[in-house]
């Protein structure tokens, strides 16, 4: 697990929002990974880059790829999702 030291060394993730979905803690988490539940914290912030291990890992204990739960790039925010058109006014 590295410390991230810029943008393009950032790592993204959903790890905070899957757990919030599924019902686990940060604590719960850790013990199922063997890691300390501070470092789960750590991650979700983007303090520190998992080793691809423990990435591996992270997306097997919620079942997804792992390109679901990481990603190089910034993941959309789900209130930014289109959302859909106001539907046409009546012509009166």
């Amino acid at each position: 697990m590295g410390a991230v030291s810029g943008d393009r060394d950032a790592v993204y993730n959903r790890i905070a929002l899957l757990r919030a979905e599924q019902g686990v803690t940060r604590r719960d988490l850790a013990d199922a990974l063997g890691v300390h539940y501070q470092t789960v914290g750590y991650l979700e912030r983007g303090e520190y880059n998992p080793s691809l291990h423990l990435a591996l890992r992270i997306a097997e204990f919620f079942g997804l790829p792992v390109e679901v739960v990481f990603s190089t790039r910034p993941f959309p925010r789900i209130s930014d999702a289109a959302r859909p058109a106001d539907p046409p006014a009546a012509a009166g």
